[in-house]
């Protein structure tokens, strides 16, 4: 089936993979910031505030830059910002529709607070906010589903860093260096290479019919986190992730035993920069588990540097879920429910 042109153009009839397929150009997007002059305050703490798809970006950042950033990143996905926030916190607004009612209520208590705000969307009304009030803003390009628009946000907030002056300039060219590499592998994976060639295509069909578990380390929790929104929104599909060395301390006792039945799909998200300990637990966790779950299938992330890797295994989710969407007879790109608990709210 998934060889098949026809039932694909059927199926994906917003063309969710000829969007995956250009995803490596993001990489290369330069971020115009609008209204970024500021008054040079000293930034002591971060704030994001996002939800879903829009918090990606930050999860992915926190994760690769944990030895770069020399404040504390936090990231909020809920109505409130943290006590703490104050003049000297750079509260970051994130939301690709630039209308989620939970951002655009922390944008308001961070301008109660006199914080130093950001805002990240394409349009709506945190975009309107900005620019009445004068905040510095990355309008990112619209008309995408926010889990598919991952590496806009993440070059207008590396942007932002640079623009308020806690990261050097260097992290985001590391981005844009690796656009090309993105696209020789993601080339990899279009809807034209057959199955035996295909490794999105072979993910798909290992895990169709069952509920994914996808686990990351420290280091690759986030693109854990990624696949699971993929396989959900995407594929409309219920998923989970968990990550090392939290999973060995409450959830791997949970395989030993009920339910009786298991009619899971286990993935590893492997990266060679995990921390030595976290690979290890992989494997002894695999092992001891034997007959008690279904075997972990390792998918080892590509690339000579941590953000290619990362990247890599955020765009071939995207791909990967699209095919299950296929082989589920569903539409890849509408999430109707979100948007009918939108309008409800």
């Amino acid at each position: 089936m998934l060889d098949d042109v026809n039932v694909i153009k059927q199926r994906d009839a917003h063309g969710a993979l000829g969007i995956d397929a250009a995803e490596y150009d993001q990489a290369a997007y330069v971020p115009i910031i609008l209204n970024d002059g500021h008054d040079n305050r000293v930034i002591t703490s971060i704030v994001l505030t996002g939800m879903g798809g829009s918090a990606l970006a930050a999860l992915i950042a926190k994760a690769w830059l944990k030895d770069d950033l020399k404040i504390p990143f936090e990231i909020v996905r809920g109505y409130s910002l943290p006590a703490y926030v104050g003049a000297n916190t750079l509260v970051i607004a994130s939301s690709y529709s630039g209308n989620t009612e939970e951002t655009v209520s922390c944008l308001a208590q961070a301008e109660e607070i006199g914080a130093q705000i950001a805002v990240i969307a394409s349009g709506g009304k945190l975009i309107d906010e900005a620019n009445a009030a004068s905040i510095a803003a990355v309008d990112v390009p619209e008309g995408l589903q926010p889990r598919v628009a991952l590496i806009y946000n993440l070059r207008a907030l590396l942007a932002l860093f640079v623009n308020f002056g806690v990261l050097p300039v260097q992290k985001l060219d590391e981005v844009a260096a690796v656009s090309s590499w993105l696209h020789t592998e993601s080339s990899r994976w279009t809807a034209e290479v057959p199955t035996e060639q295909n490794y999105a295509k072979q993910i798909a069909l290992q895990a169709i019919g069952k509920t994914p578990v996808f686990y990351g380390g420290a280091l690759t929790g986030p693109v854990a986190y990624k696949w699971k929104i993929s396989w959900n929104e995407t594929s409309k599909n219920l998923a989970f992730c968990n990550e090392y060395p939290e999973f060995n301390h409450n959830e791997f006792m949970g395989w030993t035993s009920h339910p009786i039945e298991k009619p899971f799909v286990v993935f590893d998200l492997i990266s060679q920069f995990e921390h030595p300990q976290i690979l290890k637990r992989f494997e002894i966790s695999d092992r001891l588990l034997s007959g008690q779950r279904p075997k972990a299938t390792t998918i080892d992330l590509a690339g000579d540097s941590v953000i290619a890797q990362l990247l890599w295994g955020c765009i071939l989710a995207d791909f990967a879920s699209a095919y299950a969407a296929v082989l589920n007879g569903v539409d890849p790109t509408p999430v109707e429910l979100i948007e009918r608990l939108k309008k409800e709210l």
